[in-house]
Order: structure tokens, then sequence, then C-alpha cells
């Protein structure tokens, strides 16, 4: 079993990530695909019997953060990782540029409105981070406004997390080859153009100003309550392993219990 929380992925709160030190293609914690395959499948069967407990037990909610490049995997680890949930206790929600209310209010208040209730897993492709992160590489708003928000953002996850919502970030991390070889694929793919835009051609070439500014939201942003990992992301088998790894552990460490009966079962019979 792979001590998940102790290993180079977690962010130590108060360190100094460089992601140059982080190998987008490292596999080492589990080199062999065929076995970490089976080891996922197995996880997304604890999974479901853990997420039941979970929401019959209705006390806490469990969010899931999802940041990364363009081609990182977000969409990916979704859909392979998150596919044997229950939809009745499971939302996803992807967040785009702010539009109409959302503009009209402070960053951080069309992210409260999506937070996950008590008993479900919330699980966001994208997140508040955009804020600090599209926001400041495309000078959407002032550098002092932007620089106030890590501070903002870790007051409004530790008040979640003292609210009974239990959270985990993941950086995707994928290299600049891969997500060259993925772009192209997409031009290629009749399944995937659909998906490609010229757009994420004009964000690759920023690519330096989001490695330092992803590496300032893992720095500042990275805590007790809700802790980032860095997720090696070249290999997707090896992405999804980690991150179902990391998930199924953290629900077993919260130890959900169905709850008892409301009522005396027990003179109860059915003709």
């Amino acid at each position: 079993m792979i001590d998940v929380d102790k290993s180079r992925f977690r962010v130590k709160p108060g360190g100094k990530v460089r992601l140059s030190e982080y190998d987008p293609a490292d596999t080492s914690l589990m080199p062999d695909r065929a076995k970490a395959d089976v080891k996922t499948q197995k996880d997304l069967l604890k999974l479901q019997d853990l997420q039941d407990r979970f929401y019959a037990e209705h006390q806490r909610a469990l969010l899931i953060v999802l940041q990364g490049k363009d081609t990182s995997g977000k969409d990916g680890t979704i859909k392979h990782v998150m596919r044997g949930l229950n939809p009745q206790g499971c939302t996803v929600v992807s967040f785009k540029v702010p539009v109409g209310d959302e503009l009209d209010h402070h960053f951080l208040w069309r992210v409260e409105r999506a937070m996950p209730r008590h008993g479900h897993i919330g699980v966001f492709n994208r997140s508040h981070y955009e804020d600090v992160l599209a926001a400041r590489v495309h000078d959407l708003v002032p550098k002092k406004v932007w620089q106030k928000r890590y501070d903002q953002i870790n007051r409004f996850e530790q008040l979640e997390s003292e609210l009974d919502t239990v959270i985990l970030k993941f950086f995707l991390h994928i290299s600049k080859d891969e997500q060259k070889e993925r772009l192209e694929e997409r031009l290629r793919s009749p399944r995937k153009k659909w998906k490609f835009s010229p757009l994420d051609v004009k964000e690759r070439e920023l690519w330096d100003d989001y490695q330092d500014a992803y590496e300032d939201v893992l720095n500042k942003c990275s805590t007790k309550s809700a802790p980032w990992y860095v997720i090696p992301a070249d290999h997707k088998w090896f992405r999804n392993s980690m991150v179902a790894t990391i998930v199924v552990e953290k629900l077993k460490s919260l130890s959900p219990k169905y709850p008892r009966p409301k009522a005396d079962l027990s003179k109860i019979r059915i003709d």
C-alpha cells in the first residue's frame, strides 16, 4: 500500500515548490501499468462502498479540486476515477469565465454556491484558483487585487473545513512536450477535434507565466486542512491511479458509518 500522505506528491504547508523538480512522467510509486490498473479498479470498488457510507452518514462533504494546464487530464480524471460514484451523491462543476450575476459579486461567490452538501462529493473542474491563475497571467485584475486572493482563499477553505467540508486539491502536472502531443492528437482525432480551440495555442505561449503562477498557488495555498497534491500526469493511467488512491485513503481515514435506524425495527414484521 502506498502511504500517500507522506509521499513526495503532497505539498507541505510553507514549503517551497519548484515544478521543475517534479517529473511529470514519474511513475516510480507504481511503475507497472498492469498492476496499477488492477489497483485502480479495486480502489474504484472501495470508493463505491465508501461513498455509500459517506452519503448515508450525511455529516460531512468532500470537495475534490482539479487544476492543470490544457490537456492535463481534468476531464479524463473525472471520467475514469469518478465513474463509479453514485450520481445521487456526486456533483461536478466546471468553472468557466465568469458571466452574468457572477460578475456582480466577489470572486468566491460562485464557488461558495457550488460547494457540495453534507453527504455529497463535489468535483471542481477548474476552480476559484483561476482567479490567481488566468486572472493573473492575463492581467484581468490589478496585481494588488490578485495578490490578496491567496489569503482570502486560505481563509475561505479553512472556514469550509471547520464547517465539515473535507478538501483535496490536485494539480495535474503535465510536460510541455506531452501537451504538444495531446493537442496534435485533438487535431487528428474526429472524436476530439471538438475540444480543440485556437485559444489553446495562445495559452501554450504563456507556459512559463502559468508555471510561475501555479508555483505561487502551491506554495501559498497548500494547508493542513486543504492540501495540494502535485500529480505526474504525462501517463494517464498513473494519474488516475494516484488520484483514486488519495481519494480512497482520505475517505477511509474519515471512517464513514451507516447511521442507526431512527425507529426500533426489532418488532417490525412484514407479512
